[in-house]
């Protein structure tokens, strides 16, 4: 997890081009373009926006007919939220996040959270009711993910809106069977609970809602310990299918490994990206990745937009599961090395790194000995760590000459 002194001069640093951006953009003849600091994406939602939205705005405006509730009554999202209902309050609820649920539109239709939150979310009227639009409120997560039908990230300044500056917000679009966007999932919080897992959190939400979209029920979530497929990528590099080892090129796990922590799937540019970066890959050398691991697997890929079809059980998700819930010992126990250790490719590393600072983090938080002790057993060289665990031990404690004699060795 990011340190607060880094998060807070990331803030720093937004604010202070939010500051030169804006003013240029809002003054006749003049336009300022932002710097490196913001993405493409965010720079040109805020030119957008300043034609409808003032900076200066206190908070969303309220939908036109007034009627969130008996639109939310109505709206095919209603089941499958309803049957991940306790889950989402789970999320809220334990890393102090607002959930909420858009229609097409943008106009916020369900939320939950803990008192303090909601409170807080109900001064900029993040609420059922509220117009979360580009047009109506600016650049925000919900806005973007709704324009790009992606995935989306907005911290603190990158908000088009002062009022916001001190959230961040993390979104995911909602697709139907037919794949139109029916609204988004967002969870949101203050900005310096920033989180690397949030992101990963919200778009296995998202699609445990499409799952029950297309399914017709409200048991979203597939049963990731159901019978079937177990990929182990934690400090190895197997899969074993209704109990037969799988034949599968490195190239192939990294496809299945990436496929399995993001549920919602991956866009082909994005996918091949993920594998190879900027190496000059041809198409046909990518598309044939997919098919023999699509055959592999009995065709559970599916097509245009690479996803699994089919439950799959893996450890690493299983860590990721565990630390979302707060269970920093199972996820020490689960987490048995780097993710696919020998691997180069540039998703499994982005991926490999937010697990090692997730668990480290985790650790790091505990206020019990045993998980530094553990953690240290594969950190040696760790000395934040081994600190950790002698100021968690009683003076008395047998253990602390464990921590005391790893903290010498790095010296």
């Amino acid at each position: 997890m990011p340190r607060s002194g880094d998060l807070a001069q990331r803030r720093a640093t937004l604010e202070d081009e939010w500051s030169r951006v804006i003013p240029g953009l809002t003054s006749p003849g003049s336009r300022r373009r932002a710097g490196r600091v913001l993405s493409r994406e965010v720079a040109d939602s805020w030119a957008r926006s300043l034609a409808s939205v003032d900076p200066a705005r206190t908070h969303a405006p309220e939908s036109s007919d007034g009627a969130a509730h008996h639109r939310w009554n109505g709206s095919p999202l209603r089941g499958p939220v309803d049957g991940l209902a306790d889950e989402l309050r789970s999320v809220a609820d334990d890393a102090g996040f607002v959930t909420a649920v858009t229609d097409a539109s943008g106009t916020i239709l369900w939320t939950c959270g803990g008192r303090t939150m909601r409170r807080r979310a109900e001064r900029v009227n993040f609420a059922p009711g509220g117009r979360w639009d580009e047009e109506a409120m600016g650049t925000n997560a919900l806005s973007l993910a709704l324009r790009t039908g992606r995935p989306s990230t907005v911290f603190s300044a990158e908000h088009l809106v002062t009022a916001l500056h001190g959230w961040v917000c993390y979104c995911a679009p909602l697709h139907g069977p037919d794949g139109r966007v029916l609204g988004v999932l967002d969870l949101s919080t203050t900005w310096d609970r920033s989180h690397p897992l949030a992101m990963a959190t919200v778009r296995g939400l998202a699609s445990a809602v499409e799952a029950g979209l297309r399914t017709g029920t409200s048991c979203a979530p597939l049963p990731t310990d159901a019978p079937g497929l177990r990929l182990t990528c934690l400090g190895a590099e197997d899969a074993v299918r209704a109990g037969a080892r799988l034949r599968l090129r490195p190239r192939q796990l990294e496809i299945l490994t990436l496929l399995a922590l993001e549920p919602e799937g991956y866009a082909p540019e994005r996918l091949r990206a993920s594998l190879y970066g900027d190496r000059p890959v041809t198409a046909s050398t990518f598309k044939a990745e997919i098919s023999h691991l699509r055959r592999a697997l009995g065709g559970t890929v599916a097509t245009r937009r690479y996803a699994l079809t089919a439950p799959v059980s893996c450890d690493a998700v299983d860590v990721l599961r565990a630390l979302r819930r707060g269970d920093t010992g199972t996820a020490l126990r689960l987490y048995r090395g780097p993710l696919l250790p020998r691997s180069q490719a540039p998703g499994i590393e982005e991926w490999r790194t937010c697990l090692e600072v997730a668990v480290r983090e985790a650790v790091l938080t505990s206020d019990r000995p045993e998980h530094a002790l553990r953690y240290g057993e594969r950190a040696p060289y760790d000395t934040e760590v081994h600190r950790h665990a002698l100021r968690l031990l009683d003076a008395g404690d047998a253990r602390r000459a464990i921590a005391t004699g790893r903290l010498a060795s790095t010296a």
